[in-house]
């Protein structure tokens, strides 16, 4: 049987990075930006505060940029707070190495699963469980689970199988120790790009 699951954003995830008036290392954003002109050239921030003290911080997005370089549409995005142009920017490797900051997804995602995708069965979305799935499996069956991502999320594909499944992160370990859970990835990394794993049951 084969099945897909979906990893999708829910918000704009926290920014990890130490604030320099109470020491929490937490920000969050609303997805507001400032854009200041001086000139012909621009700069823009994204703007976060602090989820201890609130202190707004500016994440550089255009430094010094000439205003013809930069696209309309993008300067359009900017002038609206654009919420789907922080997501972008976040994810963009480039803005979080300028700015020094790591993102944490933990409460900013979801999994979103479907039943099996086989030839015989025709799904009803939201009546079974991966879980469910799982344990229907007749004993030597697999289960071929594609893992797809809407975002650049990193996350650990055994907490992920663990939280599909509906199994302990150690359950998860031991299946994949005893052979019965197998992917062409390392599954005890991180991934933020699509990976197909099989479950044996």
């Amino acid at each position: 049987m084969q099945t897909t699951w979906v990893v999708v954003p829910t918000c704009l995830p926290e920014i990890l990075r130490r604030c320099h008036v109470c020491a929490s290392e937490r920000f969050r954003t609303s997805g507001k930006f400032r854009v200041n002109a001086n000139h012909k050239l621009l700069d823009a921030w994204l703007l976060a505060l602090c989820t201890g003290c609130e202190e707004t911080i500016k994440l550089t997005v255009l430094e010094r940029t000439n205003v013809r370089s930069i696209r309309p549409e993008l300067l359009d995005r900017l002038h609206r707070n654009d919420p789907g142009l922080a997501a972008e920017l976040l994810q963009d490797p480039t803005v979080r190495r300028r700015n020094h900051i790591a993102l944490d997804w933990r409460d900013a995602r979801r999994l979103e699963t479907s039943g099996p995708a086989s030839p015989d069965t025709e799904d009803v979305p939201g009546e079974r469980t991966p879980a469910d799935v799982a344990a229907a499996q007749p004993e030597g069956e697999t289960l071929e689970v594609s893992v797809r991502f809407a975002a650049r999320i990193p996350v650990r594909p055994v907490r992920l199988i663990a939280d599909g499944f509906g199994l302990s992160r150690a359950e998860v370990e031991r299946l994949v120790a005893e052979g019965n859970l197998v992917s062409t990835v390392r599954l005890s990394g991180k991934l933020s790009a699509d990976f197909t794993f099989t479950f044996k049951r």
